[in-house]
Parts: structure tokens; sequence; C-alpha cells
């Protein structure tokens, strides 16, 4: 797919036929090492997103049920929003297509402190992106973020950049929902605590879910968009007045 809001985005199987007969890696598979390696200062680790609410409650204590609470984040919230934006940012056509996008984010993010990650985690993807591997659309959106025509979100940011460099759909997506699930397994290393090996372990059965997202989202209606766990965004919702807390969400 090329970008047409992004001036010199390469088509993505054009791109990655020509790195392959060139004995090299696809070129858009750097920056999206880059854009996505839980190190890039977004702000990933003050944010558990719910997680730090089943903590306190009891409901995530180990690696068994963390792993089992990162599977249904994975299937539910990150899929049908992250991911779903991901995918209609690739299809968007206009400036205005990826303002819709930004504010359909925004509207289904009921929690503020989930609306709040998003708005500073979405300036710092912005910038670095806009800055690091720029372009027109970057430009535009770092602009309407500017003037408050839209609020701003990691995953549009994202996904402005991988379209740019032509990286396909699939890819996209699971960079972007691992490095999260990536960002969240190191937060609850410290937080429940578990070890880093059992991190290593919960990722790696973490894989499966990312797969699955990734194969599940192309065939998504658009009014799937913002389908939410009511229990997840309770624990949301319940985090802005616990007592004592490590994250911001």
């Amino acid at each position: 797919m090329t970008n047409t809001t992004a001036g010199s985005a390469v088509p993505a199987t054009a791109a990655g036929e020509a790195d392959a007969l060139a004995g090299r890696p696809p070129s858009f598979l750097l920056p999206l090492l880059q854009l996505s390696d839980s190190a890039l200062p977004t702000g990933a680790f003050s944010h558990s997103f719910g997680l730090e609410s089943y903590l306190d409650r009891g409901l995530v204590h180990d690696e068994a049920s963390f792993g089992q609470w990162l599977g249904q984040f994975i299937h539910i919230q990150l899929t049908y929003s992250d991911g779903m934006a991901i995918r209609l940012v690739m299809e968007a056509g206009s400036r205005t297509d990826i303002r819709r996008v930004d504010r359909m984010l925004a509207a289904q993010a009921l929690p503020r402190q989930i609306r709040l990650a998003g708005i500073k985690m979405g300036a710092r993807m912005l910038q670095i992106a806009a800055e690091t591997f720029g372009s027109q659309a970057l430009d535009e959106y770092r602009e309407d973020v500017g003037q408050g025509v839209c609020s701003g979100h990691p995953a549009v940011a994202f996904a402005l950049a991988g379209r740019n460099l032509g990286a396909p759909l699939p890819e996209l997506l699971a960079t972007y929902l691992f490095s999260t699930v990536t960002s969240l397994t190191q937060n609850a290393i410290r937080a429940i605590p578990i070890g880093q090996n059992a991190g290593q372990r919960v990722l790696r059965r973490a894989h499966g879910d990312v797969l699955a997202a990734v194969a599940r989202i192309p065939h998504l209606d658009t009014e799937d968009f913002g389908a939410a766990a009511p229990g997840l965004e309770i624990a949301q919702m319940r985090h802005e007045r616990q007592r004592a807390r490590m994250f911001m969400s």
C-alpha cells in the first residue's frame, strides 16, 4: 500500500522485493525495530494500563496470573483499539481520515488515565518519529496535535511512520503490539514482582496471542473499533483513586 499523504512513501511489496533481490533485509525493518524498542523514551515504563489495580486486589500475583491478564489485554483492548487504529491509518486516504482515527481513539478511551496516557505517550512517539523518520503525514499530524485538532496517540504516529517506510500491515501490527506487551511485562517484573526469566517465559507464551491478533485485525468491521472488556475499564478507572500507586495508569 502506498501512503497518499506522506509524499515519498514506498509501496510495501515493491520495497520488499527490491531488498530481497539485493540480499538485504527490508528497508523498513531497522526503523520499525527502533520505534518498537522498549527503550524508546515514550514513558511506557510509567503506565500499567490497569494492571496495578489487579495487583492491588490480589487478582494478579504471579507469573501465571499475569500471563492470563496479558492474554486478555492483547485479545481485547490492544486488538480493538490500537491494533484497529493502525489498520485504519494504513487504509486512510486523506488527512481527514487520520483525524477521524485519532478522535475515535480519544472517544473510546473512557478511563481518564488511559486517555491521558495515550496523549502523553503519543506526543513522545510523534516527536521521535517525526524527527527521526520524518514525512509529510507525520508533520501534518504533529501540526494537528499542536493546534488541538487531534489529541495524539502512539498507534497513529507509529502507523504513519511505518506506512511511509513501506512496511506491510502485518509487520506494523506485530512490532507495535509486541512492543506494548514487552513494556507491560517489564512493568510486571518490578511490580508483582516476578523474575526476569519468568518475564521472558510470559513473553514467549504471548507470541501466539500477538500473532492471533495480527491475523484477526484485518478482518474486523469498523464498528468493532473500541470494543472493550468492562472489567478492565473499571479497573483502569479504579486506579485513579487507588491509595498507593507505582504507575500513572
